[in-house]
């Protein structure tokens, strides 16, 4: 028999039983699976940092759309965040597939979808030297695609550029009678054809978009996704009370009844300064709204549009929009922007 020492109260035995080993197993469980969660998210990330190294270029101030601005370059009116060097517009690559030739036309910088296909209609457009009327119809990536007999050529770029727009300019790629348009403003920024999303009247200022993306600019401007737009109206005279509660119940127009969302007034003391909030994209809207009533709109400012805001855009200047506003206006929801 082991003669003891006396001492053996003071030793602890290094063998874990019970509670103590199943603890100890419980924390080696949790440690591997923290360890295999870590080495799928960092293979997550690796597989997302290429996807975007392969995909996208970097707009010029792509910080997410903040950040302190410097003023606009004096010969092109473009304004840029500070410490970023100059870039190219955001860049995104197109799938070589066959696609509906109203889209190729959108995408090739004639103007938007739901236009081009009133421009494929009218027998303007011409593939293979065929004269097509369907919109529909598929167009492979290399024909030769006319309109009025000028060659069309899919944007292999898509670009997208917030304006500041001023009163005077026409919201339009071409004039007739060669009025002022809101291209003349930009000064060659981009070489793809790009044309404005929406329409602003020549006396109309404000948050205007730009781009050469033909689905970008289908879903913004159709009824059913309900974008909304804020406007800031100067009127001639005091907006009555009954008035503004008449506005509210819907204006009844020549092609129906016109609703707002929200309407307030900008200043309580001062009732000819109007705030509006709508998703309606018929022509003169805000304008007919008010002259329903005898009020003249002195002066009419868009202030926002799907979700973007002419902040840090003086008028009558512009910016490539950051990358999280066209990720933010690709997957909006209905009514959200």
């Amino acid at each position: 028999m082991k003669k003891k020492s006396g001492f053996e109260k003071f030793h602890k035995s290094t063998e874990k039983k019970g509670a103590a080993l199943k603890e100890q197993l419980r924390q080696e469980k949790k440690q591997q699976t923290r360890e295999r969660k870590a080495f799928f998210e960092q293979q997550r990330k690796e597989k997302a940092e290429a996807w975007k190294t392969a995909n996208e270029t970097r707009v010029p101030g792509a910080s997410g759309g903040k950040g302190e601005r410097t003023a606009p370059d004096e010969r092109t009116g473009q304004v840029k965040p500070k410490g970023i060097a100059p870039g190219k517009p955001l860049v995104r690559a197109d799938k070589e597939e066959q696609m509906p030739l109203n889209k190729f036309l959108a995408h090739g910088g004639v103007c938007g979808r739901r236009e081009a296909a009133d421009v494929v209609k009218s027998g303007k457009v011409t593939v293979n030297g065929a004269v097509i009327t369907e919109p529909g119809f598929k167009v492979d990536p290399g024909a030769d695609v006319r309109v009025d007999g000028k060659r069309i050529t899919r944007s292999k770029n898509l670009v997208y550029i917030l304006m500041n727009k001023p009163k005077g300019y026409l919201t339009t790629t071409d004039d007739p009678q060669e009025r002022k348009t809101v291209l003349d403003l930009l000064h060659k920024a981009t070489e793809e054809r790009i044309y404005p999303v929406g329409r602003l009247d020549r006396n109309t200022s404000g948050v205007l978009l730009l781009t050469n993306d033909g689905e970008m600019a289908q879903k913004l401007t159709h009824p059913s996704n309900e974008v909304k737009k804020v406007y800031a109206v100067t009127l001639d005279k005091p907006l009555t009370k009954n008035h503004f509660e008449d506005i509210l119940k819907g204006v009844p127009l020549e092609d129906g009844v016109a609703h707002v969302d929200v309407l307030a007034f900008a200043d309580p003391s001062d009732k000819t300064q109007i705030g509006v909030e709508l998703h309606s994209g018929r022509n003169r809207i805000v304008r007919r709204i008010f002259e329903h009533y005898g009020y003249d709109v002195k002066n009419l400012d868009r202030v926002m549009f799907a979700g973007l805001t002419k902040k840090n855009v003086p008028r009558g200047k512009w910016r490539f929009l950051a990358e999280k506003e066209v990720r933010d206006l690709k997957f909006f929801k209905k009514g959200k922007k």
